[in-house]
């Protein structure tokens, strides 16, 4: 917080706007579409509700009006990112359909359009696709909307994570159809919650704008023909991302030196950092994360909810160095386990770029996601990365 934030939130609260409607609601709308490009944006309680609108707008777009009880997407397959949160995939549920994951690629850790290529191949009949830009890193965008695009297929971009990125020049969240940010608590900018649905199609921005208020008809009495939502988010929750959005760049700035001193910090060890396209995209390095190599991994066995290695001189996984992070009242996560290998999401398709591989299940044997405050101190860093070395010894 940079003090900016309260005052907003001071404002909303002695006009007596608290609900959801108000100056900061309209002016976060704006200044969202604005920086992105988009036409149109619409605020939400979460970035959850937005990815929720944003993949039934495309549905309806797709299919024509749903069933009330069985959704959107009652029957329709979805392809969607399997190297993600549990979020991205769940509207698909919400709105009755079946997801179809696609496996992920090294360079980025995002989606394979080699993938996405195969899935379309073995699925003709999906049009919709939603897609993540994992830890603020561009996905491969110029050929995934290609895909898209001759397979006749939506896209939902889900920027989340992702705020203030770059690809070929233009900010993530404005290639999809419909895109989504995220204004979580952890999120580069943040409202302690809040998401927003970004557009160009008034017909979108129209839906969506309707379905967050529970569908209420322009009647005087309360009068409904669709199912809604309540998914409008707070003028007071406005006010903090009102109050958060100059700081934008800094807080990427933070983020890239935390990059960057990770990767110096730890040079010559068997790790390298989340990776990304150097020639077309800029991250907004909202996570710094560490791929172990291959033949620097110790034993490490995961179970449903617990984790166990072998430490070996030399060698080290993701179970050992999050315990010794811990171990410093500094907390680091392993990276998302995918979606084909949680539990509720098991029974349904998995695609890859080729039989018998499985990118996502390999980044998430070896990987981690390493204490990425923007409030951290260089000798904060500087102690977590000795504690990252000491684990190789």
């Amino acid at each position: 917080m940079h003090g900016e934030e309260l005052s907003y939130i001071r404002q909303a609260f002695e006009t007596n706007w608290v609900s959801t409607l108000g100056e900061n609601i309209n002016e976060v709308e704006a200044q969202l579409a604005r920086r992105l490009g988009r036409s149109h944006a619409v605020a939400t309680s979460s970035g959850t509700a937005a990815l929720h609108l944003a993949v039934r707008a495309c549905a309806v777009r797709l299919y024509g009006e749903p069933d009330p009880v069985g959704g959107s997407l009652a029957g329709k397959r979805v392809f969607c990112s399997d190297l993600t949160f549990a979020a991205t995939v769940n509207p698909v549920l919400y709105e009755g359909g079946e997801p179809i994951f696609i496996d992920s690629e090294y360079e980025t850790w995002n989606m394979d359009p080699a993938a996405l290529e195969r899935a379309f191949a073995l699925y003709p009949d999906v049009k919709l696709v939603i897609l993540v830009h994992l830890y603020g890193t561009p996905a491969k965008l110029k050929e995934i909307c290609e895909i898209c695009r001759r397979h006749g297929a939506l896209l939902v971009e889900d920027a989340a994570e992702s705020l203030g990125a770059v690809y070929d020049g233009s900010p993530t969240g404005s290639f999809g159809d419909v895109s989504v940010i995220s204004f979580n608590g952890n999120k580069i900018i943040t409202g302690s919650s809040g998401g927003m649905v970004l557009c160009d199609d008034p017909n979108y921005e129209a839906s969506v704008r309707k379905w967050s208020t529970q569908s209420r008809e322009p009647v005087a009495w309360y009068q409904h023909r669709e199912l809604g939502y309540n998914y409008r988010m707070s003028n007071l929750i406005a006010g903090v991302v009102r109050g958060q959005l100059p700081w934008l760049e800094d807080h990427m700035e933070r983020k890239r030196q935390i990059y960057e001193r990770y990767r110096q910090a730890l040079r010559g060890l068997p790790v390298s950092p989340n990776p990304y396209e150097r020639t077309r995209a800029v991250p907004n390095h909202w996570l710094s994360c560490l791929l172990i190599d291959r033949e620097a991994m110790c034993s490490q066995t995961r179970t449903a909810d617990r984790a166990l290695y072998t430490p070996e001189a030399g060698k080290s996984c993701p179970t050992q160095i999050l315990e010794a992070i811990a171990s410093l009242n500094a907390e680091g996560r392993p990276v998302w386990k995918p979606m084909h290998l949680q539990p509720l999401y098991q029974p349904f398709p998995f695609v890859a770029a080729e039989e018998g591989l499985d990118v996502g299940s390999d980044l998430f044997a070896r990987g981690l996601c390493l204490p990425s405050d923007i409030r951290m101190t260089e000798e904060q860093q500087r102690v977590v990365a000795a504690a990252v070395r000491a684990c190789f010894d």
